[in-house]
């Protein structure tokens, strides 16, 4: 006997979207329903030029095969194993490919499943380090104004974006921050890494000074800050950071999750600016965002402060139910295959300079008053409209996407973060498609 069901509704009301004016969307909703390579297929069948990698992690290109087929096997293999005082080999394999890429002694992974995930783990690992070393005060973190490093509390609490944080009440003790990099009156249009601004890494030491390194345990930054307006770091800003924190004995904390695999036209950021972070946080290209995971690297030394005591101990008091997901490290270690094979960062690295002409033709379009690229990445900066900031910046996003090109929204800034897998002639129609959005929004 047939059993009768109800119809599944299909509207837009049930799924409360993040970082989304919902109601704003719902009226006009932009639906995304395929996507291969450079491009998204609309609803309405258009083909849109994805000119931000998703959300700034489909680097290797969306759909790939290799990708495809690698998790359709481990799916029918196994779909899952615990990680929990168990194990599964693709998980290994997966560290130990990282292991090889990552710079220096970055060379122990800890697995999650997001950014967000990735940096609540590294502030817990950073703690639980000083405390392991008999320097249990040292608890304090300092982050940075307009960064950005997820959504969890911790992430919020080092975070520096105000409209992340001020509606969720104190946050965590004990957090500070550095002052952010940018200044339209000495960077604007600046090619790469600003000339201007080393010294604002000084600031930390003043924060030393105020209080004491020996309550501090971390100092958390991303190496391009990519979520508040691409903001490039100042030449020599990093390289100051680091030399401070070893002075102090404060452990310097990367957030990778946008630079990482590829977008500055290294494997990592840390490689671009030549500076060793002693952990580095990643997700979104780790896995080309096929399966969601991420991924705490730490150098040797942070490792081993935790494998003393007895043997039979868990070291540390954390983890994720899929921590090193099985679909997750297959999808990983295919992308990784990608990476190499195809020589992706290496493509990323050779089409840069292109890129940076590209981006900083713009120059002299009206309501345009900063630029700022590094790599295969690029902020533009549009004047704030008298009827309210954002407003200028969200027409032109709006109308790209009508003329074909999906770019990333922040305020008034546009972004642009392409699959590394582009081409010359690629970067000629985001550009050439931006340049005429802008020209005809008032």
């Amino acid at each position: 006997m047939a059993v009768a069901t109800a119809a599944v509704p299909n509207d837009l009301e049930s799924f409360w979207m993040p970082f989304t004016a919902n109601r704003q969307f719902k009226a006009k909703p932009r639906l995304l329903v395929g996507a291969k390579d450079m491009h998204y297929t609309t609803h309405d069948g258009r083909q849109v030029l994805d000119g931000s990698a998703g959300l700034w992690c489909v680097n290797a290109g969306h759909c790939r095969q290799p990708i495809v087929d690698a998790i359709q096997k481990q799916a029918a293999e196994m779909d899952f194993a615990p990680t929990f005082q168990m194990g599964h080999p693709k998980a290994f394999e997966f560290a130990a490919r990282l292991a090889h890429l990552a710079p220096g002694d970055l060379n122990h992974v800890f697995f999650a499943n997001s950014g967000s995930e990735a940096v609540d783990t590294a502030l817990k690992i950073a703690i639980a380090y000083h405390r392991a070393r008999g320097e249990g005060a040292r608890t304090r973190l300092i982050g940075r104004e307009r960064g950005y490093h997820g959504v969890g509390f911790g992430g919020i609490s080092v975070g520096g974006i105000v409209s992340n944080r001020k509606v969720f009440g104190p946050l965590l003790a004990g957090v500070d921050h550095l002052p952010h990099t940018h200044s339209l009156k000495d960077m604007a249009f600046s090619k790469g890494q600003p000339a201007w601004g080393a010294h604002l890494a000084d600031e930390l030491e003043r924060i030393v000074a105020l209080h004491d390194a020996s309550t501090i345990a971390a100092v958390i930054v991303e190496p391009v800050a990519g979520s508040t307006g691409v903001l490039i770091p100042p030449q020599g800003y990093l390289q100051k950071l680091r030399t401070i924190c070893d002075k102090h004995g404060i452990l310097l904390i990367f957030d990778e999750v946008i630079c990482g695999f590829g977008r500055t036209g290294s494997a990592f950021g840390a490689e671009t600016f030549g500076v060793l972070p002693d952990m580095m946080t990643t997700a979104k290209g780790l896995t080309n965002a096929a399966v969601p995971a991420a991924a705490v690297f730490t150098r040797k030394h942070v490792h081993e402060a935790f494998m003393s005591g007895p043997e039979h101990m868990i070291e540390l008091f954390h983890g994720y139910t899929y921590s090193a997901h099985a679909l997750a490290c297959a999808a990983g270690i295919a992308t990784l295959d990608l990476y190499r094979d195809e020589g992706i960062f290496e493509n990323a690295r050779a089409l840069s300079p292109y890129w940076e002409d590209a981006v900083h033709s713009l120059k002299g379009v009206k309501n345009i008053i900063d630029i700022r690229n590094i790599g295969i990445m690029a902020g533009i900066e549009l004047s704030a409209r008298a009827d309210g900031p954002g407003k200028r910046g969200y027409d032109v996003f709006v109308k790209a996407y009508e003329n074909g090109l999906m770019c990333r929204l922040t305020g008034d800034t546009l972004a642009l973060s392409p699959p590394l897998i582009l081409n010359k002639g690629h970067i000629d129609e985001i550009f050439d498609i931006l340049k005429k959005t802008i020209e005809s929004v008032d």
